[in-house]
């Protein structure tokens, strides 16, 4: 096909320069924080639930931290992914995909994880629970400190019409 076929459509093309979306700095440092909260979290867990429950509560408190660190990552680590996609015609439609696929599969894991660690011998269901909570409630804060302080403005990508 020609330009000057009646049936010819151009293929989209990214118009002008797309720089790194302002929201991957603010999602790296989640993602810092994030690691960090899980590291102390993880510590302090796994003192108390060894208190409360020897070894059990110990390894309790390790798996529901960790289950929570996964989980916070995947929805930043998505959110990074599909950043990288600016330049393209279809970012919208791609950003979508890859977030929401991300928080079906995290979905869809998380119910396998509770099926298969709910009664199980070597975890303490009070301790697993408690940590979850623990790191779930950390993980918002570290969210709205992070987005509070990055200081970006509503309309952080928006670029006017007219000369630059």
């Amino acid at each position: 096909m020609t330009e000057t076929d009646p049936a010819y459509t151009p293929e989209p093309a990214p118009r002008g320069n797309y720089p790194t979306p302002s929201s991957t700095g603010v999602f790296s440092t989640i993602l810092k924080w994030d690691a960090i909260l899980a590291l102390v979290i993880a510590v302090v867990g796994g003192v108390v639930g060894y208190v409360v429950d020897g070894w059990t509560g110990a390894i309790s408190a390790l798996i529901g931290t960790v289950m929570v660190l996964v989980f916070a990552g995947i929805t930043a680590a998505s959110i990074l992914v599909a950043n990288r996609f600016a330049a393209s015609p279809l970012f919208t439609t791609l950003f979508f995909v890859i977030v929401l696929g991300s928080w079906i599969v995290k979905f869809a894991l998380f119910i396998v994880l509770v099926v298969l660690l709910r009664g199980a011998d070597f975890t303490n269901d009070v301790v697993l629970f408690l940590s979850i909570v623990v790191a779930v409630l950390g993980t918002l804060v570290v969210d709205v400190i992070v987005v509070a302080r990055s200081r970006m403005p509503y309309a952080s990508d928006v670029r006017l019409p007219g000369p630059q």
